[in-house]
């Protein structure tokens, strides 16, 4: 029975991975009764962020979608505004820009990173030029880990004088030719949720070299209050501050954060060197001169990526399919689009139809991957044969 338990036991995609000495830090905030949003955890929380990725200044958060929000506001995005956003991502890339009531320009991605097409950017400025509409931000995502070409999408937005945002809630300690994603453009935030490398629980972190900026920030976190003697609110702010309780947490796996990206990239060059004879599967790794956290192991197929996570939760291991493009969510009908190339299928759409996420949680065993790699290759075999069949 014990044999039977081991061999089906339930393999999760990415789950936290705490250090143990979460509770030490916790246990001070409810000793000393800082159990509220801010307090000094929050405090070195934020010295962490700045110390890890070399930014002059940051702001913790309650979540990144919260540090996606603040900075659209700082840079007073709202009606009639529009904003460029990559498509490729999940929704909370996104939905900030609606919040400010603006409205959504989705960008295509490109093949070698899967992240914002320099190409499409270009074109999508050039038609806002022409149209003396130029967008008050791009949102830059860094994919799974895998930085954008910020040089050439920087080098594009600086001509047009649009400030990047970079997106970089699942890339925190990724590097794109020496330098932390999330550093490059005018801003970045990187996210603390229960899925990501590390974790505050939930929680995020906007961080900028211009320490006006955040500090314009950290007053809208806290319901834009002036400094006055009573409550006195010249504009409106929002409650998205994180939690010294929170924080807590945060510190203790800050403190394993380099580790938590070897133990990753070990599950990466697991899978890499156990599938790279498999022709139906190409992983996507990273780009010439970066460095990938790879926070999930990702890949391509040549057979539907639907079909194979089906399969793979009928042995009880969770896989994911890729992001679905936000040009092509009911909730974003009508939003314009610019491809990577107009005479062919976006390449965002292209790797929506054929890519999967593999279990990358960093206390996987060698026997779990050893497990997920057989399940996966009997799966792609399997409906490999099932199709000839058909045919």
């Amino acid at each position: 029975m014990k044999e039977v338990s081991v061999l089906n036991k339930h393999i999760p995609l990415s789950i936290p991975h705490l250090s143990g000495n979460e509770i030490k830090y916790v246990a001070e905030a409810i000793d000393s009764n800082w159990i509220a949003p801010l307090g000094p955890n929050v405090d070195e929380m934020e010295r962490l962020a700045m110390e890890y990725t070399g930014a002059k200044a940051a702001l913790a958060t309650n979540s990144g979608t919260a540090a996606i929000h603040l900075s659209l506001a700082v840079l007073e995005v709202g009606i009639d505004d529009t904003v460029f956003c990559q498509s490729f991502t999940f929704i909370a890339s996104a939905n900030p820009i609606i919040y400010q009531s603006a409205t959504p320009v989705f960008i295509d991605s490109e093949f070698d990173t899967w992240n914002m097409s320099p190409q499409a950017l270009e074109r999508a400025l050039q038609d806002a030029a022409v149209q003396n509409k130029l967008p008050k931000a791009v949102i830059v995502v860094h994919l799974y880990g895998q930085s954008a070409k910020m040089d050439e999408l920087k080098e594009i937005a600086d001509r047009y004088g649009v400030p990047i945002i970079e997106d970089a809630a699942e890339s925190l300690g990724s590097m794109y030719r020496g330098r932390h994603t999330g550093t490059i453009g005018k801003a970045g935030i990187y996210s603390f949720n229960g899925n990501k490398i590390i974790t505050t629980s939930g929680g995020g972190m906007l961080v900028s070299d211009d320490i006006a900026f955040i500090e314009k920030a950290r007053q809208l976190s806290t319901q834009a209050k002036e400094q006055s003697l009573y409550y006195l609110h010249e504009k409106i702010g929002f409650n998205y501050r994180m939690s010294n309780v929170s924080a807590g947490v945060g510190i203790a796996q800050f403190g394993v954060l380099p580790k938590r990206i070897l133990e990753k990239r070990f599950v990466f060059d697991y899978y890499k060197h156990h599938l790279e004879t498999n022709p139906r599967v190409q992983l996507h790794g990273e780009a010439l001169g970066d460095y990938n956290n790879y926070w999930l192991t990702t890949l391509t197929l040549a057979v539907n990526p639907l079909e194979i996570m089906k399969e793979m939760a009928r042995h009880n291991i969770e896989t994911r399919l890729l992001w679905k493009p936000m040009h092509t969510q009911p909730c974003f009908a009508g939003c314009q689009f610019y491809a990577h190339d107009e005479k062919e299928t976006p390449v965002s759409e292209q790797l929506f139809a054929t890519g999967l996420c593999l279990p990358s949680t960093t206390s996987l065993t060698e026997s779990d991957l050893e497990r997920v790699v057989e399940k996966l290759n009997t799966a792609v075999l399997t409906i490999q044969e099932k199709l000839k069949i058909e045919v």
